[in-house]
């Protein structure tokens, strides 16, 4: 509530077009698209993967992107409460907030392994480049040494650097430890950058975003031009995009796709509801959706050359061939293109391509990470804004956000964090759970409330004409019928594949972590029908006590809301008042 000398903050809107287009860039542009779509396409298929990927882009991803914005234009609220347009499937915007401020604990920690090896590289020499350190074992070896040396059997330089001397990394879970200071060091500045990105919600971020969603494109430029004069660069480049159309029969292969595309896309977090809240009524969202999309997918494309044409030359100079230094995820940032830059020229060049590549990846990451956190705060703001928007509270309100996340993530950055890490990567915010909640976010809007005839009303509303052309009859097939049984045939592949957790496939988790896991998913996964039984039961019992009260009660009641349903004013109004 406010008090006496406090001032209430009136919810904001973007300055200009830019910010919301940018700030969704820096969103759902992330790591994702660049060291996860090269590594999924070329194992797939190459360009042969391009056919389940588009399928997937126009069958569920753009559509469900479009759905977000929109729903957050039209009630100018964050994740939660915008489910007031459709109140039995509020626990959409709970599971989707659970979901976030999970996500947020986990990748910054990835933000936080990029500053350690950014500040490494400007060291003299790259220090995995050779061995020799305290941190080598005697069966080390590195590109330098002379074949009569070189030990297969023991370790690569770069691999030793990045588990003895980054992550100190145990046996297993089993096998905490303690923390390792340096990394917790990391993680409290990314921790600390994010916040003075937020604090003032997006009278600062939206400034911020013109830098970290334009900065890493000069940086894969730089590496692409660079990776382009390098012996090998193009046999790395023809592996990448080569078809190999056989793939196609795989289901794995369309499981792939679509997960990448729900993942990349970041929907189902309730971010893309926050950013588009914050859109004047009448902007036209559709247009910044469609070129976000191109901005997306266009990324991956190109961050797959940037990632190959290096890899190309890698596998060239070792004599070795390409799908053995190819690897997804930390394995490509943090062991394969390291290895590759420490081949590059002398130390001075190293260094210089050690920093660009490192700096793309924290702008990567930490850009994703604000606006997540952003969102994330927007959805709980907005459920209690008479606390929230008074005075200061807003600013404590993301601190303490902050501090507990960071907290949580210094389990991430012990001896057994990266057991940890992966377990919440996993399960936390996996494909499960974003499908889930796409599947729910149709079903609830094209069937429920407002139902695909009032949306589409709704959406003539918001635009000031009609959707034209092909997205115009695609878009409600696509909610309708498309999406949720997209969505829901990927989620049963995923469950009838499903294979236990491991590490390095090597270490396999025990049952207890996996159990763990499981309720990380699930945590979020039942939010929704747990609120939908929830709303069931209190109804039901709403309707018993109206049984009991004398029948003029009633009659003035329901004259009061008709008043006020005849007094609604906009769209926005009409729409609220369903349910």
């Amino acid at each position: 509530m406010v008090k006496a000398g406090e001032k209430f903050h009136e919810r904001e809107k973007w300055n200009n077009k830019l910010e919301f287009i940018f700030s969704s860039m820096a969103f759902c542009i992330g790591l994702g698209n660049v060291w996860r779509f090269p590594y999924l396409c070329y194992k797939n298929g190459g360009g042969a993967f391009l056919i389940p990927y588009f399928i997937c882009l126009i069958c569920g991803g753009i559509p469900v992107f479009i759905l977000e914005v929109a729903l957050g234009q039209f009630t100018s609220q964050g994740g939660i409460t915008v489910w007031k347009v459709c109140k039995i499937f509020k626990g959409i915007g709970y599971s989707s907030a659970i979901i976030a401020f999970l996500l947020n604990c986990y990748y910054i920690v990835i933000i936080s392994w990029a500053i350690h090896y950014l500040f490494s590289s400007m060291a003299s020499e790259l220090p995995w480049a050779h061995c020799g350190h305290s941190w080598n074992t005697e069966t080390c070896y590195d590109p330098s040494m002379t074949k009569e040396s070189l030990n297969r059997t023991g370790k690569d330089a770069v691999v030793e650097y990045w588990e003895n001397r980054v992550l100190g990394i145990s046996n297993g879970i089993d096998e905490i430890g303690s923390i390792r200071w340096e990394l917790a060091g990391t993680l409290l500045i990314a921790w600390v950058i994010c916040y003075f990105c937020i604090f003032k919600g997006i009278k600062t971020s939206g400034k911020v975003v013109y830098f970290t969603a334009t900065f890493p494109y000069l940086m894969m430029t730089i590496l692409l031009i660079r990776g382009l004069t390098l012996d090998g660069a193009m046999e790395g480049i023809k592996f990448y995009l080569s078809p190999d159309f056989s793939k196609l029969t795989s289901g794995q292969v369309w499981i792939d796709a679509g997960t990448q595309i729900f993942f990349s896309y970041a929907i189902a977090l309730g971010t893309m509801t926050a950013l588009g809240s914050y859109n004047d009524f009448h902007h036209n969202f559709m247009k910044d959706c469609l070129l976000l999309a191109c901005c997306n997918s266009g990324t991956s494309l190109y961050a797959g050359f940037v990632i190959f044409s290096v890899l190309g030359f890698m596998a060239h100079d070792q004599g070795i061939p390409i799908s053995e230094v190819a690897e997804k995820g930390p394995g490509l940032a943090f062991i394969a293109y390291p290895k590759a830059i420490s081949q590059m020229g002398g130390t001075w060049a190293q260094g210089i391509f050690s920093v660009c590549f490192f700096m793309m990846i924290i702008m990567l990451g930490i850009g994703s990470q604000f606006v997540g956190v952003e969102g994330f705060v927007t959805a709980v703001v907005d459920v209690v804004p008479q606390y929230l928007r008074v005075g200061y509270r807003r600013q404590v309100f993301v601190a303490i956000v902050t501090a507990i996340s960071y907290l949580i993530g210094l389990s991430m950055v012990t001896n057994g964090g990266m057991f940890v890490f992966q377990l919440f990567d996993y399960y936390s915010a996996s494909g499960m759970c974003l499908l889930w909640v796409c599947f729910f976010e149709c079903i609830a809007v094209a069937w429920v409330s407002p139902g695909i005839g009032q949306w589409m009303f709704d959406i003539r509303t918001m635009l000031g004409y009609n959707i034209n052309g092909f997205w115009r009859y695609w878009l409600p097939i696509c909610w309708s019928y498309l999406t949720p049984l997209l969505t829901m045939s990927i989620l049963v592949s995923y469950f009838v594949n499903y294979e236990p957790l491991t590490y390095n496939k090597t270490y396999l988790y025990p049952l207890w972590a996996q159990m763990f896991g499981w309720v990380l998913a699930l945590t979020s996964m039942l939010a929704i029908p747990g609120y939908f039984i929830y709303w069931q039961t209190t109804r039901a019992i709403s309707a018993s006590e109206m049984a009991n009260i004398p029948l003029e009660i009633v009659n003035e009641k329901e004259k009061v809301v008709r008043s006020q349903e005849d007094n609604a004013s906009s769209p926005q109004d009409v729409s609220v008042l369903v349910n």
